[in-house]
């Protein structure tokens, strides 16, 4: 998936910034696509130049111009051609893992300091999508796109369960005396 078919996909909803688009990243997707502000504003001039999308400039004083955003019908094409595409899972590039791989030659106070850190990251993580959550289901009638939105918010917090529950797993392996072998074989390894 490329960041052009994520910000066409938030444009279906309505016009934006640059500046709107990478808060919505950070709020509604960020627990499956992460971008920065200037990939954004990169992304939408090379969407500009393909007409997929157009901007409307907007005048504010003391400020330049603000550009909102809409997606054409160019854009909504590029969209529904990408969106008729088989869909692959993403590599796993992950450096807790090299760590968790290389543990039998490394000191294990260290690695068991990572995991516990990673841990706590991905509990905060998994908190904040969870208050969004209790934000969505307040609500007692959902529009359709917010119904899709809650879809991508529940594999988020799956995702960030999973890692606690790994995390969990692995920590109880390396704090035993025989540093795991035991819990290891219980695995079926």
């Amino acid at each position: 998936m490329a960041l052009v078919h994520t910000i066409l996909t938030l444009l279906c909803d309505h016009p934006a910034s640059g500046y709107d688009i990478s808060k919505q990243f950070e709020e509604s997707v960020a627990c499956y696509w992460k971008a920065s502000q200037q990939q954004i504003y990169r992304e939408l001039g090379k969407m500009e130049g393909k007409g997929w999308v157009a901007f409307e400039l907007v005048p504010q004083a003391g400020k330049p111009d603000k550009k909102i955003y809409a997606i054409t019908e160019t854009g909504h094409q590029e969209l529904l051609r990408w969106y008729q595409e088989p869909t692959e899972p993403t590599p796993i590039r992950e450096d807790l893992l090299v760590k968790v791989l290389g543990g039998a030659y490394l000191p294990n106070p260290i690695l068991i300091q990572e995991l516990q850190r990673r841990r706590q990251t991905h509990l905060e993580q998994m908190l904040r999508y969870q208050e969004r959550e209790a934000q969505y289901q307040s609500n007692p009638h959902p529009s359709l796109q917010d119904r899709y939105r809650y879809l991508t918010l529940r594999r988020g917090i799956r995702y960030e369960q999973d890692w606690i529950h790994w995390c969990d797993e692995v920590l109880v392996l390396l704090k035993q005396p025989d540093g795991g072998v035991q819990g290891y074989n219980a695995l079926g390894g």
